[in-house]
């Protein structure tokens, strides 16, 4: 593959976080729109008749524990295996709060569906992503640059327009006192203010292909980037 060795040290990270969200993504497109589940089209269906106790699905309930055994596991690689980028301790409290999240939802019933609308939101993005980094730095810049249409559309368009409309707005018309309404639309506040810093992290790269400082594809989040100049 001619992968550079630094690109090739990280090549198990991305190939294995690729399959994941891969496969990740199916799972939850299969949910949402080859089952009767009306969650993506109607988010605020979520909420109809719900009621704390009420049985979880099968088939969700096995969706929450591949992603809760991702989040859980991502905690301690990106802290001990993955490279350390400047973004690092952003991404550690990104898989805090996704955990907490995923966690807290399945404890007490709240908006669980809307679990896989998220995913379908975000991992997209995240598989694009992956699958670039799966190529190392000696490709073009143009394939990298599909990542910023994709980044906005899934995650800052697409989540809070089905999440956050259905979970702020949507909850308190269906269940007016819905417990924990504060905290779980405060963790999903915190999940887009992350989304919008690394959304700014690709406006960067793109800024810096247009203005013509960079030739090749490098992860501007990467130290070794700046230590090559």
């Amino acid at each position: 593959c001619n992968l550079q060795p630094k690109d090739a040290a990280k090549m198990p990270e991305s190939a294995w976080k690729l399959l994941f969200y891969s496969l990740s993504w199916s799972y939850g497109a299969y949910l949402l729109f080859c089952t009767d589940y009306p969650f993506f089209h109607d988010p605020p269906s979520v909420f109809y008749d719900w009621k704390q106790g009420m049985e979880v699905p099968t088939d969700i309930a096995i969706a929450y524990l591949l992603q809760c055994s991702f989040y859980g596991h991502s905690l301690y690689a990106t802290a001990y295996m993955d490279t350390w980028r400047k973004d690092s301790v952003v991404m550690l409290l990104h898989h805090v709060v996704t955990l907490t999240l995923i966690a807290s939802s399945y404890a007490f019933r709240a908006g669980l569906p809307l679990h896989q609308t998220f995913g379908m939101c975000c991992c997209p993005a995240l598989s694009q992503e992956r699958g670039l980094g799966c190529q190392g730095s000696r490709r073009g810049t143009k394939p990298a640059l599909s990542l910023c249409p994709g980044r906005f559309w899934f995650r800052l368009y697409w989540f809070p327009l089905k999440v956050l409309y259905a979970t702020c707005h949507s909850s308190l018309q269906s269940v007016p006192n819905i417990p924990f309404y504060f905290f779980f639309n405060a963790l999903l506040l915190v999940l887009t203010l992350m989304n919008i810093y690394w959304f700014l992290y690709i406006v960067l790269f793109v800024a810096k292909v247009l203005l013509g400082q960079m030739q090749e594809v490098n992860d501007v989040r990467e130290y070794d980037v700046e230590e090559s100049r």
